[in-house]
């Protein structure tokens, strides 16, 4: 993709995370509250209701999750979406609105899904009906793969309505349509218009039509903003339509609003998040197209500023949760070179910094005077309990950060790294390093007993220094946790698990050993780490229980795609797990014991797998897989209990 293009793709996903912090805040608030209390929505109102700005959100979750299809898949229909669905959502946690089956749009498909019915049928209306087929999420989780079609509108409508049929039908296919189409055109076309009337070529419900055609008669720029908003409430408001979030309603309230901000971003995505409605969902979606045909020069630092690129994308694979728009730009770049058939660019420094303006999140530091700063974790500042918010930290205790930086003249730079330890904040500082000129520094990050680092950050003193690229790649060279938790019987989930994203029904700190896990049906994995992980071994002790399988996790991507060494049956096995099929690379018998203490180490060092118990090798094999991903536990219908855990590379 050329550099022009990928500029668009970071404006838009830059758009998008603005309009969704924008609305969040009073999504689900009534039209005539929000007037009252702020009026015109065109800055970020979250801390006036003293809430963070940057939060989890359906919105974004669902988004740049449901892309990463395109990452793993080696085709891109809708049953590859449907099973992308299965390995990053975490059921009745993460990312949909768990309302209930019949009442979700989403957590009826899910459960489709989960009981054999692949996509397209998941979403159809076939199997659920129309009114759940017909609400507003395929246009809300779409963004992405429109954004991977620059200039190419057909390839980027037959893609978004692929994905979205995962849970939707009918005219929500046509709304995502419409809307991918705009998008994908706007790469190359700036004009409102021209994008309205090419997206309607993609269009055949005539309800969609007439939509379409009266919101353009009806509204311009100059339009008073809240009369139109009554309007469309009269004409397409949700007491027209069945069930809670019409695709129809949102789709005419955003047209509205892009329309009536014309080429002014700041006014488009402030009405969308003051009119009700979805306001987050029809925000974001404006933001995100006015991103693309606008650029990056039409988005205000002020509206900039305050987020610093950040974004929290939550999903089974943990360590990808904590991201921002520049990260998450070069991935959807990424996704489009592979669908054109194009050979991957070289792997980017975390933070590279290429975009204009970008920043990735780095900030006047909150925790240390003087500093700059990053979030590598969930900051304890900002917790918010609106979606279920599962991370794995970026960064660990024993990687090493390598920072390429400039200055001007001599400058001295001390790298440091803050951790929340259950009683507080604590910030580990290392030694300043005297920089003039281009340089390098390297700094490994210390071990703070069970914690992990939630930000990192730079002190800066002495000359101005231009920071040029930050990086970290690989597992840690030895970070664990041991020891039990537990400080109270009340409390099964001190600060130490938060490292972990568990799909096991019950994960917690133990009496007897660091952690229990159990789980009724098969796939109860645990697991932290992130993509980079790739040469690394894991070794706790194992003690089972009740249980049908478990042990061991390493390079896992999602809760249904790793490779593990499982005790069942009298036997120990070496497997990968790629969505429902579970290959075995080998067996042997070995005749166990529950309640008894196992030392078991699994590791994986290029394809060669190998498995440790109690000190002697009794198991190797060869993975065809050479994905890094993260590490844990895995239990199936029982529980396993592990005493203290080792990460180490190899």
């Amino acid at each position: 993709m050329n550099t022009a293009w990928a500029e668009k793709v970071y404006a838009g996903v830059l758009g998008k995370f603005i309009g969704v912090y924008l609305g969040r805040p009073v999504e689900g608030w009534p039209y005539d509250d929000i007037q009252q209390r702020f009026g015109l929505v065109d800055r970020y109102v979250a801390p006036e209701l003293g809430l963070p700005i940057v939060v989890a959100d359906d919105d974004i979750s669902g988004t740049f999750t449901f892309a990463r299809v395109v990452e793993d898949a080696v085709k891109v229909e809708a049953a590859d979406v449907g099973r992308t669905w299965l390995n990053y959502v975490i059921e009745d946690r993460t990312i949909l609105w768990w309302g209930g089956y019949g009442r979700s749009t989403e957590h009826t498909a899910y459960l489709n899904l989960r009981r054999g019915i692949p996509a397209p049928g998941s979403g159809s209306i076939a199997v659920n009906g129309s009114t759940l087929a017909e609400q507003i999420g395929a246009q809300i989780f779409s963004d992405a793969f429109a954004m991977m079609h620059p200039g190419d509108p057909s390839a980027a409508v037959a893609l978004t309505r692929a994905a979205a049929s995962v849970s939707h039908d009918g005219v929500a296919l046509e709304c995502a349509g419409f809307l991918a189409a705009m998008r994908a055109a706007a790469f190359d076309t700036r004009e409102l218009e021209s994008l309205i009337d090419l997206g309607r070529k993609y269009v055949d419900d005539v309800r969609l039509v007439s939509l379409i055609d009266n919101v353009v008669e009806r509204v311009d720029s100059g339009s008073d903003w809240r009369e139109v908003r009554d309007w469309v409430d009269r004409h397409y408001g949700y007491a027209l339509y069945p069930g809670p979030c019409h695709a129809l309603s949102n789709l005419a309230m955003s047209l509205a609003a892009l329309r009536l901000g014309g080429d002014d971003f700041t006014r488009a995505v402030a009405v969308a998040s003051s009119v009700g409605f979805d306001t987050d969902s029809n925000a974001g979606t404006v933001g995100c197209l006015n991103g693309i045909r606008l650029g990056l020069a039409a988005i205000p630092q002020r509206l900039r500023d305050p987020i610093a690129d950040r974004a929290i994308v939550v999903s089974a694979d943990g360590g990808e949760t904590v991201t921002d728009a520049a990260r998450e730009a070069w991935r959807i770049v990424a996704s489009a070179d592979r669908l054109a058939g194009r050979a991957p660019a070289p792997r980017r420094p975390r933070f590279d910094f290429e975009f204009p303006g970008s920043t990735h999140g780095w900030t006047s530091c909150p925790y240390q005077p003087g500093g700059i700063s990053t979030t590598t974790f969930l900051d304890p500042a900002e917790t918010v309990t609106n979606f279920s918010t599962v991370a794995s930290p970026t960064l660990y205790s024993t990687q090493t950060v390598h920072v390429r930086l400039n200055s001007e003249a001599p400058a001295d730079v001390a790298p440091y790294a803050v951790y929340s330890t259950g009683g507080g904040v604590h910030v580990e500082r290392g030694e300043a390093m005297a920089v003039d000129g281009a340089g390098e520094i390297a700094w490994e990050i210390p071990t703070v007993g069970n914690a992990v680092p939630f930000r990192l950050g730079l002190e800066l003193s002495g000359a101005a220094v231009r920071i040029t690229a930050v990086d970290w790649i690989g597992a840690p060279r030895c970070w664990g946790q041991s020891g039990v938790l537990l400080s109270s019987i009340w409390d099964t989930k001190p600060v130490a698990l938060a490292p972990w994203v568990s799909s096991a029904k019950n994960f917690e700190a133990d009496f007897a050993t660091t952690f229990s896990v159990s789980h009724p049906d098969e796939l109860g994995v645990v697991t932290t780490g992130t993509r980079d992980w790739l040469d690394y071994s894991i070794r706790s002790t194992l003690v089972f229980s009740l249980h049908e399988a478990g042990g061991l996790v390493v390079r896992a991507r999602g809760h249904r795609r790793f490779i593990a060494a499982i005790f069942r049956a009298a036997g120990v096995e070496l497997i990968e797990q790629r969505d429902a099929d579970r290959i075995v690379l080998a067996r042997r018998d070995f005749a166990y014991e529950l309640d008894r203490r196992y030392d078991v180490a699994l590791s994986a060092v290029g394809r060669r797998l190998e498995l440790e118990i109690d000190g002697h090798t009794v198991l190797t094999a060869t993975t065809s897989q050479l994905a890094g991903g993260g590490a844990g536990f895995l239990i199936e219908t029982g529980t396993l209990s592990a005493d203290g855990v080792e990460i180490r590379t190899n």
